[in-house]
């Protein structure tokens, strides 16, 4: 007998589950399924909430000290802007006065801090454009410039590291690890004007242009080099070569590998995740503000139009706006990177979001 005001669920799915498994308490597999994937996003989404709180204090300590410093260094903007238009030191202040300038840094701060909470990265002093707009035009060529480098040192330091891990020290992969160190210890700028040297005046092998002048066609050549450079003498092939070999080596001891080995299972199905994936997060994460940083002189060097350059030609003309756009623009990238490291490693181990809660990150 059906209660009067319940719907009879006889020959329903769930009743038929219920009648076999003779549970009545227990959810139906679809709704335990669904269970299972909203707990394994918990601990991601715990850590992308604590982070991204983490990241917004961070960024505004950024700002407060970059601020600090631009207004305490020597030089005015509007003083280069003025050069040999108003002689007296009177006359600028009544263009300072006219334009609203405040006086006080931390008026100028909390204004600058207002319009970027509203979208507004300021105009530049050189150009007179938006800032971000600029940041937007260059960015996408450093952004180009920094991956195709960090594929470069992965596609060079990986294999190293894979065999050494593998087969140990072999008359094999001793000469390619001991260049990956030399060539680590060289400046990345005389590695610049070197390969401009042997593979362009020399050689002939790519075109001597600016990335502007480059043709559509050539473009693409004209990338490789500095690519090349700053994938190669960014200081991080010798780097990753060591972490990826010490982690391999170490889960290539641990009892599960043996016992997968044994079972005659896939190994690096085994070891991918805990040995490859996250050291290579790792790595790349705390290595991106030394790509950045490579990224600036290799923009010089080869007259790249990226963020880099953007920003050397800021600090000269004082242009104050545009440093403090890329400045943010960068923090965030860097924080990005870092945010992705953590974001793999708890997706891979949902325990750790457990372990370190109220216990911080070990950076």
């Amino acid at each position: 007998m059906v209660h009067p005001g319940r719907r009879s669920e006889v020959g329903t799915p769930h009743a038929e589950w219920r009648a076999r498994s003779g549970t009545f308490g227990i959810a139906p597999p679809v709704f335990a399924a669904e269970a299972v994937k909203l707990s394994a996003l918990r601990p991601v989404t715990l850590v992308l909430s604590r982070e991204l709180a983490l990241t917004a204090l961070l960024l505004l300590g950024v700002s407060f000290v970059v601020f600090v410093i631009l207004f305490l260094a020597p030089g005015d903007p509007f003083s280069v802007l003025l050069e040999g238009q108003m002689p007296s030191h009177e006359a600028r202040a009544g263009v300072r006065d006219a334009l609203g300038v405040p006086k006080t840094w931390y008026v100028q701060y909390v204004s600058w801090l207002g319009n970027l909470l509203r979208g507004n990265f300021g105009t530049s002093i050189r150009t007179g454009l938006p800032v971000f707009g600029e940041i937007v035009r260059v960015g996408l060529s450093t952004l180009y410039l920094t991956l195709g480098s960090m594929l470069v040192t992965l596609l060079i330091a990986v294999p190293i590291a894979l065999h050494s891990s593998v087969r140990g020290a072999t008359p094999l992969n001793r000469p390619f690890t001991l260049l990956a160190y030399l060539v680590s210890a060289l400046p990345v700028f005389w590695l610049g004007y070197v390969a401009i040297y042997l593979f362009s005046h020399t050689f002939g092998v790519f075109p001597l242009v600016s990335a502007a002048s480059a043709t559509a066609d050539r473009a693409w050549l004209y990338s490789l080099l500095p690519i090349c450079v700053l994938g190669i003498g960014n200081g991080t092939v010798s780097e990753v070569v060591r972490y990826l070999r010490e982690e391999l080596s170490r889960v290539m001891a641990e009892d599960y590998i043996r016992t997968a080995r044994a079972k005659g299972a896939s190994v690096w199905r085994h070891a991918f995740k805990e040995g490859l994936l996250i050291p290579m997060t790792e790595i790349i994460a705390s290595k991106i503000p030394f790509i950045l940083g490579g990224a600036v002189i290799v923009e010089q060097v080869f007259n790249w139009p990226g963020m880099g350059r953007m920003a050397w030609q800021a600090a000269q003309d004082r242009d104050f706006p545009a440093i403090m756009g890329i400045v943010m623009i960068a923090a965030t990238l860097v924080r990005l990177g870092s945010l992705l490291q953590r974001v793999v490693y708890v997706a891979v181990n949902p325990r750790a979001s457990k372990q370190r809660r109220g216990a911080g990150w070990a950076e």
